[in-house]
This record gives C-alpha cells, sequence and structure tokens, in this order.
C-alpha cells in the first residue's frame, strides 16, 4: 500500500481509532443541476460523510442501475463532463481540504483525456482517489503507476463472485481502501441485499486486505446501512441518495435533501 493517500488513510484511521464506521455517500455530478452540485457536497459532509465519492457521468454505465443510469444522462444532458467534475472538486477544495473526494466512473472519459493529464488534472483538483468499475485490476498497471506518481489511489473493487486468485490480487494491490460489491448485479437492486451473507465475504476480505473494507450495493436507509456496517469499516449509499436529490427545486432544496437523506444513517451508523 503506498503512503500517497494521506486524506482518505487520515480520514480511515480517525475513525477507526474512535471506533466509528465510515458514512461514504455517492451522488452524480451534475444532478440534479450543475449548481447543486457543490452545496450537495458540502451539505454531505455537514450532515456525517466522512468520504464523497462523485460519479463523473458517462453514457454507457453499465455496473449501474436505472436510477444512476438516468441521473447520469440527465448530467451529461446539462453539459457536466470531466471538466466540470473537476472543476466542482477544486470549488469544493475551496471550503473543504480536509474531506476525501474519490471519483467514481469508467475508464473511457480517463483514456480520452490521457492517463497522465488526467492523473495531474484531478490531483491538482484536489482530488484524492478514483475507481474505475471497467478496469480490471489484472491491466491496471500503467494507470497505477501514473495515479501513484500524482498522489491518487486507485480504488479496486471486490464482489461474490470475484475468484480467490483476483481477490489475493485485490489485497495486496489495495490502495486507501476496498469497495466490496454486496451481490452480484447493478446497484441500486435493494431487494437483493443479504446483510448476512456478505458479511461472511466481509470478514474473509477485512482479515486479509492491508487496508479497510467497505460495502455498497443495495443501501438504501438507516437500518440496511446499520446492518451492512457490522462486517465493514464502513458503507456506501448511492441510489437510494441520488432517486433522494432527483428534481430538486434549486441548489438549496438540493442541499436541505441531502441532510434530510443522510443525517439518520449516520445516526445509525454511531447508534
Amino acid at each position: 500500500m503506498d503512503g500517497n493517500t494521506s486524506r482518505i488513510d487520515r480520514r480511515f484511521a480517525m475513525l477507526a481509532a474512535a471506533g466509528r464506521k465510515v458514512l461514504v455517500p455517492f451522488v452524480t455530478a451534475g444532478d440534479p443541476s450543475l449548481e447543486a452540485t457543490v452545496p450537495v457536497m458540502h451539505a454531505l459532509v455537514e450532515a456525517g460523510a466522512d468520504v464523497l465519492e462523485l460519479g463523473v457521468p458517462f453514457s454507457d454505465p453499465m455496473a449501474d442501475g436505472p436510477t444512476i443510469q438516468r441521473s447520469s444522462e440527465r448530467a451529461l444532458a446539462r453539459g457536466a463532463g470531466l471538466s466540470f467534475v473537476l472543476d466542482a472538486v477544486r470549488a469544493f477544495r475551496e471550503r473543504d481540504d480536509a474531506t476525501p473526494v474519490v471519483l467514481m466512473g469508467y475508464l473511457n472519459p480517463v483514456e480520452i483525456r490521457g492517463t497522465e493529464a488526467f492523473a495531474a488534472q484531478a490531483a491538482a483538483a484536489g482530488v484524492d482517489g478514483v475507481l474505475l468499475v471497467d478496469l480490471p485490476p489484472e491491466e491496471a498497471g500503467d494507470l497505477r503507476t501514473a495515479f501513484v506518481r500524482h498522489g491518487l489511489a486507485l480504488i479496486l473493487l471486490a464482489s461474490p463472485t470475484s475468484s480467490d486468485a483476483r481477490l489475493q490480487r485485490l489485497c495486496e494491490d489495495v490502495q486507501g481502501y476496498l469497495y466490496y460489491v454486496s451481490f452480484a448485479g447493478v446497484t441500486g437492486a435493494s431487494e437483493r441485499l443479504d446483510a448476512g451473507a456478505a458479511g461472511i465475504r466481509l470478514r474473509e476480505l477485512r482479515a486479509r486486505a492491508g487496508a479497510p473494507v467497505v460495502a455498497g450495493f443495495g443501501i438504501r436507509d438507516a437500518a440496511s446501512a446499520a446492518a451492512m456496517a457490522v462486517d465493514a469499516d464502513g458503507v456506501v449509499v448511492g441510489s437510494a441518495l441520488v432517486a433522494a436529490l432527483a428534481g430538486a427545486a434549486d441548489a438549496a432544496d438540493a442541499a436541505r435533501r441531502a441532510v434530510a437523506f443522510l443525517a439518520p444513517l449516520r445516526a445509525a451508523l454511531d447508534a
């Protein structure tokens, strides 16, 4: 594990020392509006977010369910490309230099910009890590090298269908934290969430990985967040939050919705 992921490492270490679980909300940059993105990021931190995952809108988000797919389509229609995403992080950093920000998206926009240019620009904007859903860890060598050079963590995904050989590689290569996809499927399919079954794999991963493990996919409310956090270092909530923000009247309304959604999850994790 590299020593470059300072904000992420510091945040997880601080929460572990306090015996607290990490809460990681996901929102799509540019949705429910371009103007709401940065206010929503700040509102989520005020409501108890420990790490922010900011979705990079993409035209073919194959790992995402209908809720995030539609939010990505709306954001792209408003012009929320990669440059907008980096500008949003830069604006967020004007007030918050402590909360880790991880970009979550797909490989294509990174390759179009060029790996080295992307890594340099993301780091300069204040990004701490990047999760690329469609990047196999076996093919991540060159990208990882560029990221390390610029102090970016390459966040990796594990799933219930990951082979033992791949899990071993993930545990060896992990930076920042390991994201465990709690079931095989797309984001938002909460009816498939089985905290008990996921817990078995989470305990195994936490014993093997040299970094924290967070669980995502299917977490929709305080109860499911608390259930999944039992065997994880933290939880990621995405589709349910994106749905709660959809249709907000303006940036202030979106920020209010963000607080109203996330505060109960924070309370449940701290209970």
